[in-house]
């Protein structure tokens, strides 16, 4: 069985360096082919990764990208390159700052061994961030549901089949938003508890604003479900109010209708010719580790 672990980075040099080492440790029992593919999205900070003393990783990639696109850009453009460019059987996107632990990975790929044809989540049952942040992170989940009726629970760290890679490169939300995309094009899915852990190195780059923003991404994927069940909410919101309209009743009515104009914005990120096109934007290939 061949697997490639994708890495989105930006700066997070040591994180990286400190993950692929652990993958290493993690791995050593396993009798499949693992690779790692980092896509380094255009980082201000160039440092190098250390690959020295690796022994079950089968070979170690960066791609260098010219433009810096984002997170889930990021990863889109890893799977893409991926689906068009190597021999694979599944796929485990994951961050590189060591929140989503190495020792899960052989988890997922024991669960493809009784399910081969699914693709599975790990689901967040706990995180290891602030309470701030955890606040944070339930009024996402919250919000997401209330707009979408889509309960999800997970982030990039998933096992991703071939066919579901495929069906995600040919989907334009994967260029807006990975968690998205995939409840979109996979509704026959599995998932498995997974405990957050905590970065490596630095602070987190997911701030209050990062986190909103990466919520109305994932919603905007669900834009004509967001309109729907806003319009049956101002509906029944309006009839509620009709024996009590005031400044303070009526505030609802246009915060509502101001997140519909920011979902559908972000929504035109959903661009699948520059989704198509998007590795015209890599500017190097590196092996830092080569087949053996």
């Amino acid at each position: 069985m061949k697997i490639k672990i994708l890495i989105p980075i930006y700066n997070d040099w040591e994180s990286v360096s400190e993950l692929i080492k652990k993958i290493d440790l993690e791995i050593k029992n396993l009798n499949h082919e693992v690779s790692i593919i980092i896509i380094n999205d255009a980082s201000s900070e160039k440092k190098e990764i250390n690959t020295h003393g690796l022994e079950k990783i089968k070979s170690v990639e960066l791609i260098d990208m010219k433009r810096n696109g984002g997170h889930a850009r990021c990863i889109a453009s890893g799977l893409k390159y991926i689906f068009e460019k190597k021999d694979f059987d599944y796929v485990i996107p994951m961050d590189g700052d060591g929140e989503d632990r190495p020792s899960e990975i052989k988890d997922f790929i024991e669960y493809t061994e009784y399910s081969p044809n699914k693709t599975i989540v790990g689901e967040r049952v706990k995180r290891s961030e602030s309470l701030f942040f955890k606040f944070c992170y339930n009024i996402h989940k919250i919000l997401t549901f209330f707009f979408t009726g889509k309960s999800i629970k997970f982030g990039n760290f998933t096992c991703l089949t071939k066919s579901t890679v495929e069906n995600l490169v040919y989907e334009k939300a994967t260029w807006n938003s990975f968690s998205g995309a995939l409840t979109k094009v996979e509704e026959d899915k599995t998932s498995i508890p997974s405990i957050r852990g905590t970065r490596y190195f630095g602070p987190s780059k997911m701030s209050f604003v990062n986190l909103l923003r990466h919520s109305f991404s994932i919603i905007s994927v669900f834009k004509f479900n967001v309109l729907i069940r806003s319009i049956f909410f101002l509906i029944i919101y309006s009839f509620l109010i009709l024996s009590d309209i005031s400044i303070i009743t009526l505030i609802p009515i246009p915060i509502i209708l101001l997140l519909n104009v920011i979902i559908f914005r972000l929504a035109k990120r959903e661009n699948i010719e520059e989704y198509k096109n998007c590795l015209d934007n890599i500017q190097n290939v590196i092996e830092l580790k080569k087949d053996n």
